[in-house]
């Protein structure tokens, strides 16, 4: 199913029509190499270890940059 689009006489590519669209759509899907059970929940928890991670430092960061600024800018009402 290598379909190609069509060169018409003066060098212009037509248009695809929908089913033709759909077929290449199909075809490139059945190409794809789907990840096993096993590989997805390995993926799934290293995705969400390194999701909490980055809240974790982002957290940290807002936290003292948040307490620096009001040290700065708020001080103390002496």
């Amino acid at each position: 199913m290598a379909d190609k689009a069509v060169r018409s006489e003066s060098g212009e590519q037509k248009r695809t029509g929908p089913s033709t669209f759909y077929r290449q759509v199909v075809a490139e899907l059945r190409k794809v190499v789907w990840p096993t059970q096993e590989q997805l929940i390995t993926y799934f928890f290293v995705v969400m270890i390194f999701v909490v991670v980055m809240m974790a430092l982002i957290s940290a960061l807002d936290l003292g940059f948040g307490k620096l600024a009001f040290e700065v800018f708020g001080g103390r009402g002496d």
